[in-house]
């Protein structure tokens, strides 16, 4: 199952529309804050929130678990189905690629220009920006080209780990209910998990729970990294490995830390640093701040094939442990 589902999204990426499951579990989010966000005080609302975390896992691993269950009673074939589909939709190695690529494409509009015209520089940053501001959470208005790189370039790193890596861990583990479960907490630590004034006590269940839930993975993530920076030619992975052991704990985020800072080191390329996040500075640290290159487009080139090749490395890694299981 977990094969077909990672070939499937090696070839077709996210489906679109209604159906992806991300987007199901982001409504049933959405329907249910609007109906437990009520009332004042920290104690109230965390305990709201938490109740939400806890209705969103068990409805989406029970609902997972029943699905594979009427399928597997009505046939096998309808089971393996079922069971790699959603493991393909657990998965954003292509989808994540493309999203990286989009600003890549802003950058040089002439790569989507039927007529080959270049446009001018400022319709450039704004059609990037607007690509970038996609896939981050900072505000894109005032980046310029080489910040947009950098974001870009940051975006493919930590996603390396929580889109692919950490759904790839608990497939492994516990099957298309297991991933399933893991993409619910993701999900909501995505709508739910920021430090405002809204979300600061209702979402700290779903941001604590992320935490947890990508504490192993994003350390084996940032490994797996690594080695495929030591594999590729055009990758340091003697830098990836130094600038990981310095700087992977230097965020405030347990996790994301990790995959940027092996990405740092293995690019050569400073990261993070000061952001506006809703129009409020905040003032992170830099990750490989000995770097002093600017930032180029063919950076985005090349975090994407260190992501490819950190997808590829964890999958067969986790499929030869699998068989030697299977085999003892």
């Amino acid at each position: 199952m977990l094969a077909a589902g990672f070939l499937l999204d090696l070839i077709l990426g996210d489906p679109d529309g209604i159906f992806h499951v991300v987007r199901l579990i982001g409504g049933e989010i959405s329907f249910l804050e609007k109906k437990l966000y009520r009332g004042r005080g920290s104690a109230r609302l965390f305990f709201r929130g938490l109740i939400l975390v806890i209705l969103v896992l068990l409805s989406v691993s029970a609902g997972a678990y029943l699905l594979l269950f009427l399928s597997l009673k009505l046939s096998r074939i309808l089971f393996f189905i079922t069971g790699a589909l959603i493991c393909w939709q657990c998965l954003a190695v292509k989808s994540l690629k493309e999203a990286a690529m989009r600003v890549y494409s802003a950058l040089y509009p002439v790569l989507r220009d039927t007529n080959g015209s270049k446009g001018d520089g400022a319709d450039e940053l704004s059609d990037a920006r607007e690509a970038l501001s996609m896939i981050v959470g900072r505000d894109t208005e005032r980046l310029n080209r080489a910040d947009i790189i950098r974001a870009a370039v940051e975006s493919v790193a930590e996603s390396s780990s929580d889109g692919i890596i950490a759904p790839l861990f608990y497939l492994f583990l516990f099957g298309p209910v297991g991933g399933l479960f893991y993409k619910a907490a993701n999900t909501m630590d995505s709508m739910l998990g920021y430090r405002n004034e809204r979300y600061e006590y209702f979402g700290k269940a779903a941001a604590r729970l992320d935490d947890i839930l990508n504490f192993i993975p994003s350390r084996l993530a940032a490994l797996f990294m690594i080695a495929a920076a030591f594999i590729h030619k055009d990758f340091s992975g003697r830098n990836a490995f130094k600038v990981w052991l310095r700087d992977r704990n230097i965020l405030k985020s347990p996790n994301a830390g990790q995959t940027e800072a092996a990405a740092s080191g293995a690019l050569e390329l400073k990261l993070a640093g000061p952001a506006y996040y809703k129009g409020v500075l905040s003032d992170k640290p830099f990750i490989g701040a000995e770097f002093e290159r600017e930032s180029v487009p063919g950076d985005i080139i090349r975090i994407n094939t260190l992501m490819y090749l950190t997808s590829f490395l964890a999958f067969f890694t986790g499929m030869c442990l699998y068989v030697f299981s299977v085999l003892l």
